[in-house]
């Protein structure tokens, strides 16, 4: 009996298994999820080498900050207009073009540091270039998924595994770029993200995408940018989720910048210890990522971002206080777990909601929450860092983050009221239609 009850557990794990990977079935997204799997590793490099030699060049907190400042500003201000752009154009066209102009940004910055004519103004000036990349190719990639997937039903596994594919390499890459950084110097990371993009690009290039009949431009971009915001806001899923998003990016997610003080100054180590803090936060979010895949369904995601919130929170504000670098990577793990549930579960809700013709601005409204207020968090983060220390930052960032979680549950009953009908219109499974409410404890009947 025993015997036959392992076996039976056995055949269920392996079950779970493949129901975490079921939207690699679908030919462009298996494409679109290898070459991103190799191009991404290049990625993380290249943001842990920059950080680095920023810090080298100028052992300045404040100028940490203005880089990522630079290098994320731009989708603060131009994903509104990106949103309009994934809704009226092409979008597999569109990300051709953005991953190409990102490889030339790696393979100048590669230059620049063999030729040892790397100055911080040059870093500046190539962090807003690619920032202005990222503002358009961002919305359109997350608006683009829902295209590389027939069965809409494994469009929310899709985007678990979009956040698993982005935090294996952020496992990998930091470990590696600190190594590199050792022995061959930060060149290498920007030379190795320049050809890592040559995956992508060939990914995309490969894919066989249906042609889709998009509407015809009837209005003025500025109507539509009007449109997009007066639909996000006038509806308070969308606007509180976002908002949530926007509050732990200002506010926690900087934590990210100022791993180069963690790393020398407090830890008294280099950038193998930068790579190793920044893996392990990488390794959390992957865990998270690989937990939101193994979902079936939306059912408690409601609850499950504003708890997330609030670990997250918790994450960085015992992380501020701990000077053993064990215990801290141990913390930052659970950050970088909470981190990605939040992110990944937000962007699920959001795309379940929203109706097809808007996809792209409330993508691009996500974007502005997510990466358009950590330009703000990082100059924010780089500033109170240089009057009153790092761990004192991070201390008031992880509070903020935990009080909105809490603000966001109270939310909840609400939110479920206004988004089950849009369920039940759509047709969507009941378990999906069910899913805001049990996240509120509410009881919801299937219709019949």
């Amino acid at each position: 009996m025993i015997k036959k009850e392992a076996r039976f557990r056995g055949a269920y794990n392996l079950e779970n298994f493949r129901f975490v990977f079921r939207a690699l079935k679908h030919r462009n997204y298996r494409l679109f999820f290898g070459g991103q799997s190799i191009s991404l590793v290049g990625t993380w490099m290249q943001q842990v080498a920059m950080s680095w030699l920023v810090y080298r060049l100028t052992n300045s907190a404040l100028l940490l900050g203005i880089v990522g400042f630079a290098g994320q500003i731009p989708a603060f201000l131009l994903s509104p207009f990106a949103g309009v752009v994934a809704d009226r154009y092409n979008r597999h066209r569109i990300l051709i073009v953005t991953q190409t102009l990102a490889m030339l940004q790696a393979a100048v910055l590669s230059v620049l540091v063999f030729s040892h004519h790397i100055a911080v103004w040059q870093i500046l000036v190539l962090s807003l270039f690619l920032g202005l990349i990222n503002s358009f190719d961002i919305p359109v990639r997350q608006a683009f998924t829902i295209e590389m997937i027939e069965d809409k039903s494994d469009l929310g596994n899709a985007i678990a595994l979009n956040s698993s594919v982005v935090n294996l390499a952020r496992m990998i890459g930091p470990s590696v770029a600190g190594i590199l950084i050792a022995v061959l110097g930060e060149g290498v990371c920007f030379l190795f993200n320049a050809i890592s993009y040559i995956a992508v690009i060939v990914s995309l290039l490969a894919m066989r995408i249906a042609p889709k009949e998009r509407r015809p431009f009837s209005h003025h971009v500025l109507h539509d940018l009007k449109e997009g915001f007066v639909y996000v806001f006038n509806f308070s899923p969308i606007k509180d989720i976002l908002m949530l998003l926007a509050l732990v990016s200002l506010m926690g997610v900087p934590y990210q910048v100022l791993m180069p003080i963690f790393a020398r100054d407090i830890f008294h180590g280099g950038p193998k210890t930068l790579g190793f803090l920044i893996a392990m936060s990488g390794i959390g979010a992957l865990t998270g990522a690989i937990y939101l895949a193994g979902r079936k369904s939306v059912v408690g995601l409601g609850r499950i971002i504003a708890q997330s919130s609030v670990l997250f929170g918790l994450g960085v504000f015992v992380f501020s206080f701990s000077r053993v670098l064990w215990f801290s990577m141990a913390v930052i793990f659970v950050a970088g777990f909470a981190m990605m549930v939040q992110m990944a579960a937000s962007n699920t809700v959001l795309q379940t909601i929203v109706e097809e013709d808007k996809r792209g601005r409330v993508m691009s409204f996500y974007t502005m929450a997510f990466m358009g207020m950590s330009p703000f968090g990082c100059l924010l983060a780089g500033s109170l860092a240089q009057k009153i220390g790092a761990p004192h930052t991070l201390m008031i960032g992880g509070a903020c983050c935990i009080i909105g979680g809490f603000l966001f549950i109270r939310k909840l009953p609400s939110l479920r009221e206004k988004i089950h009908p849009i369920y039940i219109k759509k047709g969507i499974i009941p378990e999906v239609a069910l899913g805001i409410g049990a996240a509120s404890g509410i009881e919801v009947l299937p219709e019949k």
